[in-house]
């Protein structure tokens, strides 16, 4: 059996900087996002699924999924390394059965602070305690406590969310699950100009998931992102296994879709992309290694059983295959429900840039992995959970 780490292990003393690199005006784009599966008791194979994302841009205006945000202000950091930022938090909430999405979409100003700010309550050395406090009534604060030992998350959901009937509040604590897993990933990347991205994960976590006070445990997935750069069309996706084994896969293209200025998840014209440089990983727990792949390959296809999502459109299926010289992994999955988020920023010369992106939690169907030891199929673990993502558009 691997021994459960104390902690979350790696170099988070920037986990709550915003200045690692100088923000581009309108390109500039910070947030916190974190993914919450648990066991849905009704559907076998399937999660109730919470994510929430705090978040703040560098620009004069930003329409998100119809609302507009003009933050009318700017980042401002202390003489301590604090941060005050205007903002939005945004998050959805799959119950199993119906999409509240949005769960909540609220501006807000939210200070950014580690634990060796003279706001923390208490003395701190700087290495990851923190939080990103919203200032609200409500709470809907994330951070990390002290030692680094595990994660909070509070959210409250909008009015209008639980008049359809979505709880009320959600409370979250993320504690670490094994090595790889549980170990910060760090990516960076600058471009030219000052373009590129600082990204911080973890890929996987423990999670204990209050709803309305009713607790259930699950998988929870962790990331920081600073991008300054066009944000153009992708597939992202990531499997939490039952033995505590990730996968992911990622794949940047251009299409013929890549233009569309509509939401509707699948349509004929989506067949020809040019891909970028696909990758994934997969941190193997039964075999004891991370396997990182350089090629990636992203099918996508219409519904094979009609599921539909809340606004009526089908929902896509996706093929997905990654490899390196050792190990293969091809899989199918199926959306089984859907959140989306338009963004239509104002640009140059009276124009406005459109980025549509969506969220989709997954059903596997079928999974291979081959490496020199075997063929292992859906039948070797317990559960597979996860969520995928497809963008299209250019935002910028």
């Amino acid at each position: 059996m691997h021994e459960v780490p104390r902690r979350f292990e790696g170099d988070f003393s920037s986990l709550w900087r915003l200045d690692v690199m100088p923000p581009i005006h309108r390109l500039s784009w910070w947030w916190y996002w974190v993914i919450i599966f648990v066991p849905d008791p009704s559907n076998p194979g399937r999660t109730r699924q919470l994510m929430t994302l705090w978040s703040t841009k560098e620009t004069e205006a930003i329409r998100v999924s119809g609302h507009w945000w003009k933050p009318g202000s700017r980042m401002h950091k202390d003489e301590h390394g604090g941060f005050v930022i205007p903002g939005m938090v945004c998050a959805w909430w799959y119950d199993g059965e119906t999409m509240h999405e949005p769960l909540t979409i609220r501006e807000c100003r939210m200070a950014v602070v580690g634990d060796d700010h003279p706001l923390w309550p208490g003395e701190g050395s700087g290495e990851g305690a923190g939080a990103i406090v919203p200032i609200e009534r409500e709470d809907i604060s994330l951070g990390m406590l002290p030692g680094n030992t595990g994660m909070w998350m509070s959210l409250s959901s909008d009015r209008e969310a639980r008049a359809k009937g979505a709880p009320s509040t959600f409370e979250a604590e993320l504690t670490p699950w094994w090595g790889p897993t549980s170990s910060l990933t760090y990516k960076e990347n600058e471009y030219s100009f000052g373009m590129g991205y600082d990204i911080l994960r973890l890929q996987g976590a423990k999670c204990t998931l209050k709803v309305d006070g009713e607790s259930a445990e699950g998988t929870a997935y962790f990331q920081k992102v600073t991008v300054q750069a066009p944000t153009t069309p992708w597939f992202w996706g990531m499997l939490h296994f039952g033995d505590g084994s990730y996968l992911d896969w990622f794949m940047p293209h251009v299409s013929p879709l890549s233009s569309a200025m509509d939401d509707r998840p699948w349509r004929r014209r989506d067949f020809l992309r040019r891909p970028d440089n696909g990758a994934g990983i997969f941190h193997d727990r039964t075999r004891g290694r991370t396997e990182n792949f350089a090629r990636c390959e992203v099918e996508l296809s219409q519904s094979d059983r009609g599921l539909r999502d809340h606004h009526g459109y089908l929902l896509p299926e996706f093929r997905i295959r990654v490899w390196n010289g050792r190990t293969q992994v091809s899989l199918d999955v199926r959306a089984v429900s859907r959140a989306r988020w338009t963004f239509d920023q104002p640009t140059r010369g009276g124009m406005v840039s459109h980025l549509t992106y969506n969220e989709y939690p997954l059903e596997v169907t079928r999974i291979a992995i081959l490496d020199e030891k075997g063929l292992r199929t859906i039948e070797d673990y317990e559960w597979i959970y996860g969520n995928a993502e497809h963008s299209w558009g250019f935002l910028h």
